[in-house]
């Protein structure tokens, strides 16, 4: 009975978002949105989320997840690719963003690196940092964002990158580790 529910609740916030803010959502994106948690959409934002809206061999579903006490902003104009975003904290993007197919955006470790910590409870002491992705950013295919990083405006992310620290405005960066590629 939870499972239909849930699948109730998801297809009404799907309705809402795409009546609401104009965007555009191909397929059935997963969002889960803790209701202390604050998930802020721009307008005419396009989420794909399914093989056949960018098939380019990618989990085929846009996961994003909010946390409690968590706020996660999506800016206007803003494309999102089968992809996984998942705040903790606080996740920040911008306006123009395009983020590629299969890339995760985590502001948060998930776990914590101690076994102690990890054997009482699974997310004790697990670290967050926030994340601001600027105006402008191109996130190419299966790279992975990880907390604490600014992504400066006009910049761009090379596929399969690891983003593991800040990334100046208008520079290409690329490879893991991510390292400086060219200046735009």
């Amino acid at each position: 009975m939870n499972i239909i529910i849930q699948k109730l609740k998801d297809i009404c916030f799907y309705l809402y978002i795409k009546i609401k803010f104009n965007t555009k959502i191909r397929g059935l994106p997963i969002i889960r949105v803790n209701p202390k948690g604050t998930l802020i959409i721009g307008k005419n934002v396009i989420i794909n989320s399914s093989y056949y809206s960018n098939p380019i061999g990618s989990v085929p579903k846009t996961i994003i997840i909010v946390r409690e006490n968590a706020t996660l902003k999506i800016g206007n104009n803003t494309g999102i690719s089968n992809s996984c975003i998942y705040c903790t904290k606080f996740i920040s993007i911008g306006n123009n963003v395009f983020i590629g197919g299969g890339v995760k955006i985590y502001d948060t470790d998930f776990h914590s690196i101690y076994y102690v910590d990890r054997n009482i409870s699974h997310n004790l002491n697990a670290k967050s940092k926030s994340i601001i992705i600027e105006d402008n950013v191109f996130i190419g295919g299966h790279s992975i964002i990880l907390k604490g990083v600014t992504i400066g405006q006009n910049s761009v992310i090379a596929a399969g990158s690891i983003v593991t620290h800040n990334v100046p405005p208008n520079e290409v960066w690329g490879g893991n580790p991510i390292k400086f590629l060219k200046k735009l």
